[in-house]
């Protein structure tokens, strides 16, 4: 039977990025991830909010990005898959755990610092609708300016 583990989420993190280096000289960035899903509650009628919180681990140069640019709430979309983890500790005890690898991560937001990263938005500046003003008063049947009446006419490809 085929099968597919693949994950998608966005959320906050949790906590402060933990990174270290492996012999090797890999990084990688442990962290944690919350999701949440607001509802009303049918039988009461009451707003309620459900929250999930996911461990992640990111490697290479993802790690790195996600240590230097990331920290306790910052906003991220992450693509990875589920890792199961296994281990004894030293009293004997089996634990396991569930987590998401990072394959893919886009930063939204900007730095705390105010300087954009990943995926921070600018204004752009719009363009000289001048020459279109007189196509796109005749096209629209209005007075508004080209910029503000969008039509596929005045695409240019």
């Amino acid at each position: 039977m085929a099968s597919y583990n693949r994950v998608i989420l966005l959320g906050n993190l949790t906590r402060d990025p933990e990174m270290k280096y492996l012999p090797s000289g890999t990084a990688v960035a442990n962290f944690g991830m919350a999701m949440s899903e607001r509802y009303t509650d049918r039988t009461t009628g009451e707003q309620r909010e459900n929250v999930c919180f996911v461990d992640l681990e990111a490697w290479d140069r993802q790690a790195e990005i996600v240590n230097e640019y990331l920290s306790k709430g910052s906003p991220v979309f992450i693509e990875g898959s589920l890792k199961f983890d296994s281990w004894e500790t030293p009293e004997g005890e089996k634990r396991s755990r569930l987590k998401v690898r990072v394959f893919r991560l886009q930063l939204i937001g900007g730095r705390r610092d105010g300087d954009e990263v990943g995926g921070g938005y600018t204004q752009a500046t719009p363009p000289d609708t001048t020459s279109m003003q007189g196509q796109s008063d005749q096209t629209s049947g209005s007075s508004e300016s080209a910029s503000d009446t969008s039509t596929e006419d005045n695409i240019p490809f």
